[in-house]
């Protein structure tokens, strides 16, 4: 989470730059988020720690702009990215982290399947100085298909609305 205040130029200016950075965060591969019909960049997602050898990945640093809060742009994304990773890539986990106080995240990850493992505690800090928990979700290889299915689903569901 970048601060809203006279750093954020020179802290998203630094988070910009290690989103370029292949070798950054244990090897990473970072995604632009466009909007289909008007091709506006809506948010950014990332692989990274991607383990060929042990076949996991992680998914996060994902944000989106807030007019698209709710709505289908992170289903489809996620929908995306899984399949490239159990599909594709032939990986036998994805792993997500959350923040414990980003409960809107949280919320989204378990609606989309993801299984809660544990708690991280103190596993760093806020950008306020204070200390983050990080709550640890998965999906494995095994709940893909089901995980697809929920995820067609509800991306079914969100376009009739």
């Amino acid at each position: 989470m970048l601060p809203i205040d006279g750093n954020y130029d020179a802290a998203f200016d630094a988070y910009f730059d290690n989103a370029l950075d292949k070798t950054g965060l244990g090897g990473q591969q970072t995604f632009v988020i466009r909007e289909a019909r008007g091709n506006s960049i809506i948010g950014m997602t990332r692989l990274y720690e991607i383990n060929p050898k042990e076949k996991t990945v992680l998914i996060g640093y994902t944000w989106y702009i807030p007019s698209v809060w709710g709505k289908v742009y992170n289903k489809e994304c996620k929908l995306l990215l899984l399949g490239y990773i159990f599909e594709d890539l032939k990986f036998n986990r994805a792993e997500l982290r959350v923040a414990h106080q980003n409960v809107r995240s949280q919320k989204a990850v378990e609606k989309i399947g993801a299984i809660q493992e544990g708690v991280l505690r103190k596993h760093g800090y806020r950008n306020d100085g204070s200390i983050r928990h990080t709550l640890v979700y998965s999906i494995i290889d095994d709940e893909w298909v089901q995980t697809k299915e929920k995820l067609l689903s509800l991306i079914a569901e969100s376009k009739n609305d």
